[in-house]
């Protein structure tokens, strides 16, 4: 049975995760945290289902062995490739994972036309296709893929001119369609919103589900009786399959914070290296 001090387990393909981990932050501050960004692998959304969902499978086990009370796939491919299967997997623990916000998009839009910005992995999920058959009847959707956008913000390119031409190709021929509210449905793009929002202009509600995350984590860790009450703030530690330097360059402008960053290399499809030859241990 893990403890009310186990850390919160959260991955994602690479920085993505860390606009749920900065909701996440702001409302359980004194959790602790394992953060694993699979930059050798960024981007999934391009990637296979059966691929990402290798990939999940074994983030998920080292998350684990490190004693990870809960998991959050703060990766919207990642979730739509391999939520249910972890679920199955691992059914003792809690997962958390994203979907794209269909329903409050559905229910708030007064000209009936929503815009959805992900990857080709979340569009071609189970997981998408049962959320707009809920919740999307009497909408139209529009879909946009923006190759390429994961790289530049992975770059730190939040408003870049190559940067803002992917979103105004995406956005352009949704707002001549009549979108009235955007979604994010990929956890890389809620740190372009400030660009988006510029594009598509205040007549556009644009959705971030990274406080709907956060609120459902709360929800589970009460329920479990999981809930670190401590009122010090929680430990962060941060993995990479990517560079090291890169990675925590990135931490103090996305997250607000920083923390110990750890290199992790694959070998194969499996977790074999850990930094400078020691295995990760939760202090």
């Amino acid at each position: 049975m893990a403890s009310n001090n186990a850390p919160i387990g959260i991955f994602d393909s690479g920085v993505g995760g860390l606009s749920v981990l900065r909701e996440l932050r702001g409302l359980l501050p004194s959790e602790s945290v394992l953060y694993f960004a699979d930059q050798g692998h960024v981007p999934y959304g391009p990637r296979g289902l059966e691929e990402v969902r290798v990939f999940s499978e074994e983030i998920t086990r080292f998350l684990l062995s490190l004693g990870a009370k809960l998991i959050v796939v703060a990766c919207n491919a990642a979730s739509a490739a391999a939520l249910r299967t972890l679920r199955v997997v691992f059914p003792t623990i809690s997962f958390v994972g994203m979907e794209p916000a269909v329903k409050p998009a559905a229910e708030s839009t007064h000209t009936g036309v929503v815009g959805i910005l992900a990857t080709p992995t979340t569009f071609q999920g189970a997981l998408y296709a049962s959320v707009v058959e809920r919740f999307g009847s009497g909408v139209t959707i529009l879909q946009d893929t923006c190759p390429g956008l994961v790289g530049l913000i992975e770059k730190g390119e939040l408003d870049s001119p190559g940067t803002r031409k992917i979103l105004e190709k995406a956005l352009q021929p949704m707002l001549e369609r009549g979108i009235d509210t955007v979604v994010m449905g990929c956890t890389h793009y809620p740190f372009v919103i400030p660009l988006i929002s510029q594009i598509v202009g205040p007549e556009v509600r644009v959705i971030d589900p990274a406080p709907a995350v956060a609120r459902q984590t709360a929800r589970l860790l009460d329920s479990a009786g999981l809930r670190n009450m401590n009122p010090t703030p929680g430990v962060m530690r941060f993995f990479t399959s990517g560079v090291v330097a890169e990675f925590k360059a990135q931490l103090p402008g996305l997250l607000g914070e920083s923390g110990e960053v750890q290199q992790i290399n694959w070998k194969g499809n499996r977790i074999g290296y850990f930094g400078a030859g020691s295995s990760p241990s939760v202090p």
